[in-house]
């Protein structure tokens, strides 16, 4: 079975844990960069979820390689500072569909 992994900031890394993902503390988008450069090349990652602050810092050979690939798939998570919450599951649903064909319910009324 493959790891979904999750690159974030310290602050947003306990939510993410408490979802049962495992996760990649990072303090820059350098340090975010390189991470995820290394994922890419695990056979074991089938998910890589990061924050969209280190969208910016992904040079654009590594985001040639996640275009390029099948597996992983890599997913920018907005940051709760971005996005509200009503923006965050429309973003969220749209990702999802588009990864698996389909639409899901994410909660009461959505």
């Amino acid at each position: 079975m493959y790891k979904v992994m999750v690159i974030t900031d310290p602050e947003s890394a306990d939510g993410f844990r408490l979802s049962g993902v495992e996760v990649i503390e990072v303090e820059d988008g350098e340090k975010a960069r390189a991470k995820l450069a290394e994922l890419l090349d695990d056979d074991m990652v089938g998910v890589i979820a990061f924050s969209s602050e280190f969208t910016p810092f992904i040079d654009e050979r590594t985001q040639q390689k996640i275009d390029r690939i099948y597996r992983p798939i890599v997913v920018p998570i907005p940051s709760k500072k971005r996005v509200n919450v009503i923006g965050r599951a429309d973003y969220l649903r749209g990702l999802i569909r588009r990864a698996i064909g389909f639409e899901i319910k994410l909660g009461e009324g959505e």
